[in-house]
């Protein structure tokens, strides 16, 4: 089965009780996780005007990043509420810390796994941190070179967790992404590569990536998630709502299901079909020692005689018994 993530994100719009809403929302939307951030402003960036931190284009042009941060974050008081809220739905809470501080805060909540984001995959002094808490951690690897990812997990595996505790999501930190810009197949080549579970944390609209993610062999997929893009905060306008993330959850569900495992041969459904294949029967009556030809016997429909496959052997043969025509071929 595919673990779904809902990212609640920015999403509550400075309102505690949008937060709790949105852990019900997501619980009936079938989601397996709901998974907030952990940061201050002042654990992000500086508060400064100047060119470097202000944003240029896109979603959020015209901010500064203490300006974004500080609107976007989740207030540390409620965050063991939201934990407590998800326990009450029976729906996993996960967080992504941004500095030691929210990895100890998260630690005292008990969090059973770390998430850590994209824009954080070169920090591996935050990787190596988290990653002595020994619990499992999901990295997105949006931006990531082969080398970043590598250091990455070689942070986590230094430390002492197993590859059994890491998951990789291929990310495409655009807002919203383009598909044409997601490659996908970087999925398998990860699981190649690095032998540790693959997700996604998709950024796109709709479901094709992530039901194009499980194909490929994705066993994670995390999407952000709203109650209504109506309620504008700075990641509404790439985020699902509800009934959009519930599409999706069934849509990945089932690609898991069709994806299987390597199987060669009928399934328990079809095999009450194999009588429709092509086998060799007679189409005259044929005496016993009288010789096969292209007139006497030929590869028809039900499949109840001799494979096609010895059709060539039989041609110019005798048969060692009398067939009526329309009785099959058998051995």
């Amino acid at each position: 089965m595919i673990y779904t993530i809902a990212e609640m994100s920015a999403n509550h719009a400075g309102k505690l009780e949008n937060a709790l809403e949105i852990v019900h929302a997501a619980k009936k939307s079938g989601a397996d996780c709901l998974k907030i951030q952990t940061y201050t402003p002042d654990s992000m960036t500086i508060d400064c005007d100047n060119d470097y931190f202000k944003i240029k284009g896109g979603l959020w042009d015209g901010y500064n990043l203490y300006q974004l941060y500080k609107e976007a974050s989740t207030p540390w008081d409620w965050q063991k509420k939201i934990k407590e809220e998800c326990e009450k739905v029976n729906i996993d809470f996960l967080s992504t810390p941004f500095d030691f501080e929210s990895v100890d805060f998260l630690n005292s909540l008990s969090v059973s796994a770390y998430k850590i984001a994209s824009f954080e995959l070169v920090d591996i002094p935050l990787i190596r941190y988290t990653a002595k808490k020994g619990k499992p951690m999901i990295v997105s690897t949006g931006m990531g070179s082969l080398d970043e990812i590598e250091d990455a997990v070689n942070a986590m595996l230094e430390e002492g967790l197993s590859k059994e505790q890491i998951t990789l999501l291929v990310c495409t930190s655009e807002y919203p992404a383009l598909t044409s810009d997601m490659n996908l197949l970087t999925i398998t080549d990860i699981q190649s590569r690095f032998g540790v579970r693959t997700g996604l944390s998709d950024h796109s609209i709709g479901t094709l990536a992530p039901v194009a993610a499980v194909a490929l062999g994705a066993t994670v997929i995390e999407k952000h998630f709203c109650l209504n893009r109506s309620i504008k905060n700075p990641d509404s306008d790439f985020s699902s709502e509800p009934t959009e993330f519930a599409e999706m959850v069934k849509a990945v569900q089932e690609a898991s299901a069709a994806r299987g495992q390597v199987f060669y041969g009928p399934s328990e459904r079809e095999k009450g079909n194999i009588v429709f294949r092509r086998s060799i029967f007679a189409v005259k009556d044929i005496k016993a020692g009288e010789i096969f030809t292209n007139k006497n016997i030929r590869v028809i429909r039900p499949g109840h005689g001799l494979k096609p496959k010895y059709y060539d052997n039989l041609i110019g043969k005798q048969s060692e018994r009398a067939y009526s025509s329309g009785e099959p071929v058998s051995e």
